[in-house]
């Protein structure tokens, strides 16, 4: 049985866009020969890997098991090509990275220029995923580093400290709440939200919050970033919560008045999980270390290869 990686990386892209005239056009090649490579993928594992519905393509419980496996198998071939180059030409490597917003917004910038100045051959793919998605994705092998807000509680991933930060109110100017004497998270509760997207980890915080309170969030707009957020508070359609120091750099362009917040649950975690470091990519390992370890905090993994 002979499986070509060419129709792995088909089936992948079908898999994750859902359609197969998507998948061609991505990776530029005609529809009708990516469903002749799923076909023949077929024929050759003797079993339904796709299915049709009036909603796009699906994949079976086995199509989903040989996307997962086929990831991890293309990664391996990916990084022969990777180590064998490191001989000729220096250490050169890709890392995928996802990231939740607010530690794109306020500490991976100047972290992964720095990295960059040390390893300039290396690339940093990063995209912005939600918190539950970023362990998700490290777990299944699709991501190679994440860096997201809370635990990865019920994933088999490794994780390290990597930063922390505090959330704060945000709220119109005039509002009742900016000069309240005795702030409490729960006085906010009275008035109505300006809310993240759905799944965002600064939601589900706040919902958590609530219950402890036996409240709830009287969410008036969800937003799909801090930009917007400070936009709906500025107008006075509610108040919002953000991370303290991107409240502050917002606070030049907008009029609005900033609450830090007291509460134990304010001081939030952002960690860095891998699926298991010993297996990473070098390059990935470097920029694991130059995260968690630059300033020395930290258990540093034993196994850490140095080129």
């Amino acid at each position: 049985m002979r499986l070509d990686p060419l129709s792995l990386k088909l089936f992948i892209s079908v898999v994750e866009l859902g359609t197969i005239a998507a998948a061609a056009e991505r990776e530029h090649i005609a529809a009708a020969a990516v469903s002749k490579r799923i076909s023949e993928l077929e024929e050759t594992l003797r079993i339904r890997l796709l299915t049709r519905t009036n909603k796009g393509i699906r994949p079976t419980p086995a199509g989903m098991e040989l996307s997962i496996m086929a990831r991890r198998a293309l990664h391996e071939l990916d990084e022969i090509a990777v180590h064998m180059s490191e001989y000729a030409i220096g250490l050169r490597g890709f890392i995928r990275v996802q990231a939740n917003i607010s530690a794109i917004t306020q500490f991976l910038p100047d972290d992964i220029k720095r990295f960059l100045g040390e390893y300039p051959n290396v690339q940093v793919d990063l995209e912005e995923k939600i918190t539950s998605t970023i362990i998700k994705s490290v777990a299944e092998n699709a991501a190679d580093v994440g860096i997201f807000s809370g635990e990865a509680a019920g994933y088999d991933v490794e994780v390290f400290p990597y930063r922390e930060d505090v959330l704060a109110l945000v709220v119109p100017a005039g509002h009742p709440l900016a000069g309240k004497p005795g702030f409490r998270f729960a006085d906010a509760l009275d008035y109505d939200f300006i809310g993240l997207h759905r799944g965002s980890a600064i939601n589900r915080v706040l919902t958590n919050a609530a219950d402890d309170e036996k409240r709830t969030i009287r969410l008036k707009v969800q937003c799909t970033g801090f930009d917007a957020l400070c936009f709906m508070v500025n107008s006075g359609l509610g108040v919002g919560v953000l991370p303290l120091e991107i409240a502050r750099r917002y606070s030049v362009m907008f009029d609005f008045r900033i609450i830090p917040l007291s509460e134990a649950w304010a001081r939030r975690k952002i960690q860095i999980c891998v699926r298991a470091f010993d297996a990473l990519p070098t390059a990935a390992k470097l920029f694991v270390h130059h995260l968690a370890f630059q300033d020395g905090a930290g258990s540093q993994p034993s196994s850490l290869n140095q080129p």
